[in-house]
């Protein structure tokens, strides 16, 4: 069983992005995803309360998140969570982590522009239509820069 979580909320920190000795990339922030109810009597929306995730994310999606999220940002994460208690003396809480398998802009808030990311390493699918798998899927474009491609562009 998978448990997936989807928030909405808007980035609270600065994500921070660090490389482990193994390679792998992560990036995290803090997410705060405010709850809004209808004051009847007021006929007017209030807030409710703020619930606050600590958000992770790992290899491409770590390297994408850093290069596209900035504090403030309005984003849907999709990821598992994790709760953890802590005790410090007479102060206990309970830590909420949000590990993201998928993250992006919330555009009910704004517009974005999405730039296709190319890795230098070889992507191999199992996917016959997969356009990795296709050799005309970076034509147009350096494989091997790094830099992202368009793919708004007209062809």
């Amino acid at each position: 069983m998978k448990d997936n979580l989807t928030v909405s909320g808007f980035v609270a920190t600065t994500p921070r992005h660090l490389t482990t000795a193994e390679g792998v990339s992560i990036t995290s922030f803090r997410l705060a995803s405010n709850r809004r109810k209808f004051d009847r009597d007021k006929k007017t929306w209030i807030d409710a309360g703020t619930n606050w995730y600590s958000v992770s994310t790992y290899r491409d999606l770590a390297s994408n998140v850093i290069g596209s999220v900035r504090k403030g940002d309005r984003v849907l994460v999709i990821g598992r969570l994790r709760m953890s208690e802590w005790g410090d003396g007479d102060r206990r809480g309970v830590n909420i982590d949000l590990d993201a398998d998928a993250l992006g802009h919330d555009l009910r808030w704004g517009t974005t522009s999405f730039s296709r990311t190319i890795r230098s390493e070889s992507v191999e699918s199992d996917d016959p239509g997969d356009p990795a798998d296709e050799s005309d899927a970076t034509e147009g474009a350096e494989a091997d820069s790094g830099t992202p491609l368009d793919v708004a562009a007209p062809f």
